[in-house]
């Protein structure tokens, strides 16, 4: 059975009911008193209409997106007016609303039906084309903007984001809590840090990191037994050791020290147990070494390494949000602007997955054994963007585009007084020949 034509519009209303937009409006206090431009539509227009800009996406695109889908031809100043903080105040409620409603079941390795999800955590940096001193990045005189991402591997989800500055530290946005029960967190290095790894421990939660080498813990058994006269690594530190060894796996258990937070002004330290494990890299004749609690009865190392590899889903997201929404390419001297398009491209994400879900769960009922690359997913999307906002407007009861009209009213020069450089260059021309 074919999916219905009206299946993505029903789809994302959904989500984003109209009643849900309306009244997120009001409270907080989006007011658009001429209602020339509708809320609803505005809201479609950066959560889909931000696939359709090109590299230097700006307000400009986001209006004639809103133009062609309406059939209306709103003036730049009447729809930049729109772009406020409660326009971003707005958004941002609208994206905690939906990360809930978003999972794209995972066809991953079985492994991963042992956690409740498997999360990663990462950030990116890109700069700003002007500088706004509020994005103050490493560089003197340059504007960097921080996004972190909790992301659920698990269902291709976003848990959390934050915006902020270059120079905040992404380790010190990781919180930890009873939320991590169950769940396995992958952690490059930005991450390492073990009281952070003990408190997941303490809260039923599991971690695979990879081993910094500054670390060095010390080796307390062998989790491994080796045929014949094999080095004993007992009492002996990972680093000190590791250039010696010719096995294809290290198998041991470290004990760490660290200091826990102070508490009334006491400041106390704390030991741990924990697993190294390592996989020999034939190629580069040296080891993959990750940290870890997960038990040695149920995870051998190279499934470890495997588990770890999916770390690279959140590169992956980044990778998407700049190369197929160039998310690093801002030309506004606004702080709330940058917010707005940030969060409208987050938005982009959750709506993209929305219909991947449904493109999944259709595959399923159709019992057919088919895949949906992550690139080749968000390069379609892309591409039918733009009819998918045309079909909202549809919905929403806006008539089909006059395209003629719109390319009139959108290319003619605004200011009629206004000259074309070739008649700038006649009337030179014609002045000094009259000179």
């Amino acid at each position: 059975m074919k999916l219905s034509p009206d299946a993505i519009s029903t789809l994302l209303t959904s989500l984003f009911p109209s009643e849900t937009i309306d009244d997120l409006a009001r409270e907080c206090e989006v007011v658009m008193r001429d209602r020339k431009v509708d809320p609803r539509m505005l809201v479609w227009t950066l959560a889909v209409g931000f696939a359709v800009g090109g590299e230097a996406r700006s307000i400009a695109d986001y209006r004639r997106a809103y133009n062609a889908a309406t059939n209306q031809s709103i003036v730049a100043s009447s729809f930049y007016d729109r772009f406020t903080k409660q326009l971003h105040e707005l958004l941002r409620e609208l994206l905690e609303h939906a990360l809930d409603e978003v999972a794209v079941p995972h066809t991953l390795t079985p492994e991963f039906d042992r956690f409740r999800d498997v999360i990663a955590t990462d950030a990116t940096v890109f700069r700003l084309n002007q500088f706004l001193t509020e994005f103050k990045a490493t560089h003197e005189d340059q504007s960097g903007v921080m996004l972190y991402l909790v992301h659920n591997i698990t269902e291709q989800s976003v848990i959390s984001d934050e915006i902020t500055d270059e120079k905040n530290h992404e380790s010190t946005l990781f919180k930890t809590g009873s939320w991590m029960a169950g769940r396995l967190f992958l952690f490059d290095l930005g991450f390492f840090k073990y009281r952070r790894f003990a408190l997941i421990d303490e809260n039923d939660g599991f971690f695979v990191s990879r081993l910094k080498e500054s670390s060095n813990p010390l080796i307390t058994e062998e989790l491994r037994t080796w045929n014949g006269n094999s080095i004993n690594l007992a009492g002996k530190q990972v680093f000190d050791v590791v250039d010696d060894l010719h096995r294809k796996y290290i198998d041991v258990e470290v004990e760490v020290s660290f200091k826990r937070r102070p508490y009334d002004g006491v400041q106390s330290y704390s030991t741990k147990q924990f697993r190294v494990v390592g996989v020999r890299n034939e190629d580069t004749d040296d080891y993959h070494l990750y940290i870890t609690n997960l038990p040695r009865t149920e995870f051998i190392p190279r499934e470890i390494a495997a588990l770890y590899r999916a770390r690279w889903e959140v590169e992956l997201l980044f990778r998407e949000l700049k190369s197929q929404y160039s998310l690093d390419k801002f030309d506004t001297s606004k702080e709330h602007i940058v917010k707005i398009q940030i969060v409208a491209a987050l938005l982009t994400l959750v709506v993209s997955r929305a219909i991947l879900r449904l493109m999944v769960d259709h595959a399923e009922e159709r019992d057919e054994d088919c895949t949906f690359p992550r690139e080749r997913w968000a390069t379609t999307f892309r591409s039918y963007a733009q009819l998918i906002l045309m079909e909202l407007a549809e919905l929403y009861e806006y008539p089909s585009p006059n395209i003629p009209e719109l390319l009139y009213q959108e290319a003619k020069q605004p200011s009629p007084a206004r000259m074309t450089l070739l008649e700038e260059v006649c009337a030179d021309l014609y002045a000094g020949s009259e000179a």
